[in-house]
């Protein structure tokens, strides 16, 4: 799976959960017919609202984002739908161009501390699911211990 691919795939899976988390919360406050889809859509959309925040880190460190255009790339799934223009303008710049960066490369942003990780990581796909599962589940555990934004209703 290309970088491309990943990115796009979970962009559109966060997109998808957002307009469940709509349609949850519409027949919660409009339709009055309980909260059964706003917990279901609260939860799936949390998770592939997470998903996404570290796809974007991982996708954003192997195409030389940088730290803002990175931070902007994760922080635009708080907006509804925002991951769909988001993908398309990285798409129009060329800027999901090529494929996992395995190899050091001349170019000198292959040599920080971050890129020899993320080649580490890449070269044990395995152990970068895992870390990358942790990081899910701990966020989601973390965020449930907390609580819904704005309390429990």
């Amino acid at each position: 799976m290309t970088p491309r691919l990943l990115f796009r795939s979970i962009a559109i899976a966060e997109a998808v959960t957002w307009a469940m988390l709509i349609a949850g919360m519409l027949l919660k406050y409009v339709f009055e017919v309980g909260e059964v889809g706003v917990q279901i859509g609260g939860f799936v959309h949390g998770l592939v609202f997470i998903a996404f925040g570290l796809m974007a880190l991982l996708v954003g460190v192997n195409q030389h984002w940088g730290v803002r255009l990175t931070l902007i790339a994760m922080f635009t799934a708080i907006v509804p739908f925002g991951t769909i223009p988001l993908d398309r303008g990285l798409e129009k710049n060329g800027l999901l161009d090529g494929g996992w960066r395995h190899t050091r490369t001349d170019d000198p942003r292959d040599h920080t501390r971050v890129s020899a990780l993320l080649r580490q990581m890449l070269a044990r796909p395995v152990l970068l699911t895992l870390v990358m599962g942790i990081a899910l589940v701990g966020v989601m555990a973390t965020l449930l211990r907390i609580g819904p934004p704005g309390g429990a209703s």
